[in-house]
Parts: C-alpha cells; structure tokens; sequence
C-alpha cells in the first residue's frame, strides 16, 4: 500500500473522476475506482495508466448493489478516504427520467455512508454541484446563499446528498465531509489521453462544440439568445477539469489532516468568473482555429439565466486557486476530441 494511503474514486472512469485519479496517482495515492460504466468507458483505465505508469484496481459494478459494495468494502477495509462521483448528471434529461435521476443519485449516497459508518471509514468528499443555489439572488454567489427550490431533478439530488451527508454527520457518525458545489467542469487533461466522453448526444456545451467542430454533429444549437444577459446567452463559471480535479485532492487531505474546522464543510469550486455561451463559441474559435456551425433555438427546460462563484472562502479555507484560461480550456477540450477519433479510426 502506497504510504500515502487508498483512497476509493466512485465514477472513477468518469469525466471528473479519471482526472482526479491521475492527480491522486500523480500526489502518491493508491487508487480503487467504482464504476458501472453507464457513462463512461473501461479503456479510460489503460489510458490513466499511460499517464501515471500506474494502474488504479478497477471495480465494475453498480453502487445499488449493496451485496457487491459489502464485498468490496471488506476486500478495501483499508480505505483512508472516499471521492464520491458516481452519478447521473445531466440536467435536461433529469427533467425527462426523474425517477431514475432519485434512484440512481440518492440511494448509493445511503448505500455508501452505510458502508463507511460499517467499516469505520472516516473521510468523504462529495461531488456536488452549484446547481444547489438554484437563481441566486446575488451574483456572484456565496456559500451562504440560500439554497433556493432546485431547477431540475438532478439539482435536487445534489441538494438532497448534501443533507443526507450533514444529517449522517451530525447523527453522531464518526465522519467529516466536504461537499465541493463545483461549476461548470471543461477542457481536458494535458496529455489528450482523458477528456469528457458523454455516451450518445452530449448534454453539456463544450463537448457538443467539439463533436460540431469535428463534423460528427451538424450544428450547435445555442438554446436561447433572450436571457437579461450582456449577449442574451446564458452565463456560466467554466472551469478546467484538472484544476476541479486538484480541489478534491486538497479537501481529501485536509480531512484526513484534521484541518477541517467543522465535520461538515461545503465550498465554491470555480473561477469565479461568468463566461456567456457565444463568449465560449468564440474562445473555442479564437483557440483552435476552428469555424462553428451553429443556431440559436429556444430555451431549454431547466437552464438557469446565469451563475458564477463567489470563491473567496474555498480559495483562502483550502488554499487552491484555479489558474487555467478560457483558452485553454477549450484548446483542451479540442485535443482531447482529435486524439480521441483518431485513435478509433
């Protein structure tokens, strides 16, 4: 066992979660990764092997299965701290599936704390989401901002997981959390080997720019140019996934320090910085020198008109910035795209 210890990454084939893989790796961690592969494909472990020169013990299997997590909760009674990614997340579709978006994002929330208060397993950060503000009031938005009646299904589950998680701690469970409210992840590892591959249509704006740009999409569609915004567009605070993928390492750390100030911890993680979608069309065609094809159509159920943090506490508590550009980002996010279809030709 690494001397830094073992740290359990659900979702950990995922878009965040393989980036947080290769950066806990990367600081000396041993990784475990859960993941059913709903979203996401099992080759994503060779490639944080090419990365690391490590490769993380790869679990498939679905977190509703308690039978399973049991097993692997015995096999791993060694864990020092857990990242908890594992989710559906798109916010259109939650409007469409509701059902499955409560099923499949509030029970292994349950299914896991069980398992940690089981197994005395004492660390846990969550994947949660600025979605829990709803329209904030004010702009940019605090931690101390009400969190407002959620916009779409998916927003709620992130609410509902960081009460499930406060409400465990303050129960008298022997553990500490952090729930990391994150904005808008982009962009894509430095190596083109790991990137965002959402299966089937893509649900967020980057990859759909992307796959456009490639010519696997005919168009973009810009949903809604109305919004009492400076160019109609909605407003979003981007930020690059490695940069996300450093946070998680520092609140892990300062958990299993004990340099947290209460055993439920919640913080902004963006840039704090709103970037307009016609504002990211023309980085992505500033950066990569690429042309977009794309529309505007109607609003779409569940967006809100914009948001961007606050993150003056996550920065000056956790001690973490985000450093990288717009450009950047989308420059990623593109070298990713190209590697990515040149390697399935």
């Amino acid at each position: 066992m690494s001397k830094k210890g073992k740290i359990l990454v659900t979702g950990g084939t995922g878009y965040i979660g393989s980036h947080t893989t290769v950066e806990l790796i990367e600081q000396g961690y041993e990784v475990v990764i859960i993941d059913n592969l709903s979203n996401s494909d099992a080759f994503i472990v060779d490639r944080i092997e090419q990365i690391t020169d490590i490769r993380p013990k790869f679990y498939e299997f679905d977190l509703l299965d308690t039978d399973k997590l049991d097993n692997f909760f015995k096999e791993n009674a060694d864990l020092v701290g857990i990242i908890h990614f594992a989710a559906a997340k798109a916010v259109g579709e939650s409007v469409e599936i509701p059902l499955h978006y409560y099923r499949n994002n509030l029970v292994p929330m349950i299914n896991i704390l069980e398992a940690m208060k089981k197994y005395k397993i004492e660390n846990f950060v969550f994947s949660s989401s600025c979605t829990v503000y709803g329209q904030p009031d004010e702009l940019p938005v605090t931690e101390n901002a009400p969190v407002k009646p959620a916009e779409s299904p998916y927003g709620y589950t992130k609410q509902v997981n960081e009460n499930i998680l406060n409400d465990t701690i303050k129960s008298g469970a022997n553990i500490k959390g952090i729930a990391l409210r994150y904005f808008n992840p982009i962009g894509a590892h430095h190596s083109g080997l790991i990137g965002e591959l959402p299966k089937g249509v893509p649900n967020n704006l980057l990859p759909f720019i992307t796959q456009t740009a490639y010519g696997l999409r005919k168009q973009l569609s810009v949903f809604g140019e109305d919004y009492n915004t400076p160019d109609g567009s909605c407003i979003r605070d981007y930020i690059h996934v490695v940069d996300l993928a450093k946070a998680h390492i520092v609140a892990i750390e300062r958990l299993i320090d004990g340099k947290n100030k209460n055993s439920y911890e919640m913080f902004n993680i963006g840039t704090g910085n709103g970037f307009s979608v016609f504002e990211v069309i023309k980085s992505f065609e500033q950066s990569t020198g690429e042309k977009l094809n794309y529309k505007v159509v109607a609003r779409r159920a569940g967006d809100i008109e914009q948001i961007w943090a606050d993150t003056t506490i996550g920065n000056n508590e956790l001690g973490w910035k985000a450093t990288k550009t717009l450009d950047e980002m989308t420059l990623s996010a593109w070298k990713w795209e190209q590697n990515y279809r040149k390697d399935l030709n």
